[in-house]
């Protein structure tokens, strides 16, 4: 496997920061909860998720509330704290682990279905942890990676933005983000493909969206 490692240069996704992310992204939960509805569809009502980098955890906790049982893993001590509060409040079971991407703490081919959602631009070994999403998954389960696209244009972020009905502070924050930190650490989709086979993916289907993709990979 080729060594494809970038340095973190991204916001730390701790104390302040991951607080402030938690009450801003909560503005997308009915886009969560559509795409929960989506995930939970595929699967048996017994199935196992696993969620890498969940953030505040909403995504795990609406598949939660659907009948899955659901694990997650973030590399953020504070996000772990914080979805675990999440969890407790909408009164769900969900397990939050502290652990990095690249090095998942999952036993092989423990769980039917991995997702994770706006995160992958920033780990710093893409395809370890493209490959950790395989070895994780039992023979005939699925990984669904959904983020950005280097080409997404400012015109589709500003309105992606623009539509949270978000203060105007945090609209000209969140756009110095997308502009200076996120585009630039996003993939165009050929590399995304690369990578994929990179960590022994056979023919990822990868749809463009607006701003980004959904790329689908079965084991």
């Amino acid at each position: 496997m080729t060594a494809t490692v970038k340095a973190y240069k991204g916001m730390g996704m701790e104390g302040s920061t991951a607080r402030w992310y938690d009450r801003t992204t909560r503005k997308d939960m009915p886009e969560i909860k559509a795409l929960a509805q989506r995930i939970a569809s595929t699967l048996s009502p017994e199935a196992q998720v696993l969620e890498v980098a969940p953030g505040p955890g909403f995504l795990t906790i609406e598949l939660a509330k659907r009948g899955l049982q659901v694990r997650a893993v973030d590399i953020s001590k504070t996000f772990v704290e914080i979805a675990k509060r999440n969890a407790a409040v909408e009164g769900v079971e969900a397990r939050f682990d502290l652990g990095n991407a690249a090095a998942l703490p999952v036993e092989d081919a423990g769980v039917d279905f991995v997702v994770c959602r706006a995160a992958f631009k920033n780990f710093t070994e893409p395809v370890k942890a493209l490959a950790e999403f395989r070895r994780v998954l039992r023979p005939g389960g699925k990984a669904l990676l959904i983020d950005m696209r280097r080409d997404a244009s400012i015109a589709e972020i500003r309105q992606y933005v623009q539509g949270l009905g978000v203060s105007r502070l945090n609209r000209w924050f969140m756009m110095f983000v997308f502009r200076n930190m996120l585009i630039k650490r996003a993939y165009p989709l050929q590399e995304i493909h690369r990578m994929a086979r990179e960590a022994d993916w056979a023919d990822p289907r990868i749809d463009p969206s607006p701003m980004g993709f959904e790329a689908w990979m079965t084991k």
